[in-house]
């Protein structure tokens, strides 16, 4: 079965900093996005760090991934990883995230 985590990110680095790697950041994102196992992303507000909801086979495996964030890799964020058991989900998910539901 396919386990839920949330990757949270909290900078550790200066906002010029992130900004300076936020390209590889995302290219980042978006291979995991491409490969299956990140469903949704974005800052936190205030902006202090980010949130991923990911997929994936074990905690190894997201924790692996996570490990591979330039933000991770330079030293600009720390990573925490929450695993959850995801029992309900709205119908509608992607018009409340767009804000139509």
């Amino acid at each position: 079965m396919t386990a839920v985590f949330i990757i949270e990110l909290v900078y550790t680095a200066a906002l010029k900093e992130i900004d300076a790697h936020m390209r590889a950041h995302m290219r980042f994102v978006n291979a995991y996005y491409a490969s299956g196992h990140f469903i949704v992303s974005g800052r936190k507000v205030p902006r202090d760090g980010g949130i991923i909801v990911a997929v994936g086979n074990s905690r190894n495996e997201i924790e692996t991934i996570a490990s591979q964030d330039p933000f991770v890799t330079k030293g600009l964020a720390d990573v925490r990883i929450t695993e959850f058991r995801a029992s309900q989900r709205a119908k509608n998910i992607q018009a409340r995230i767009e804000g139509d539901g």
